[in-house]
């Protein structure tokens, strides 16, 4: 039938199948730990009530009305354009400057 040392001789068997082997196998035991690692960070990361009411849409619609009802509260009219410190200006001496200013023209 077959001779043991005509299989030992041919570099296929001898160098193929195990390059093959390792080239299929090494593929699916990557996908399996990856999975893991995917699974471990879906686990891991929990959102707050409150971010979790913004992403899901059904509780979306009641944070749009609050939304609406908060700004219909505020008054759009009465307000200052008031200009923030330049990136060389200190921000205290600035701000101070700003309050002075507020309070003579009140």
């Amino acid at each position: 039938m077959f001779n043991l040392k005509a299989l030992k001789k041919n570099k296929t068997l001898r160098y193929g199948v195990p390059m093959l082997l390792l080239v299929v196998g090494g593929s699916f035991g990557l996908r399996e730990f990856t999975q893991i690692r995917y699974d471990a960070q879906r686990i891991g990361r929990r959102l707050d009530p409150s971010l979790e009411a913004k992403v899901n849409v059904e509780k979306q619609s009641v944070i749009l009305e609050e939304q609406y009802e908060k700004m219909q509260q505020v008054d759009l009219d009465e307000w200052k354009n008031i200009r923030g410190p330049r990136p060389w200006e200190d921000s205290k001496e600035y701000q101070e400057e700003q309050r002075s200013r507020q309070n003579k023209t009140d």
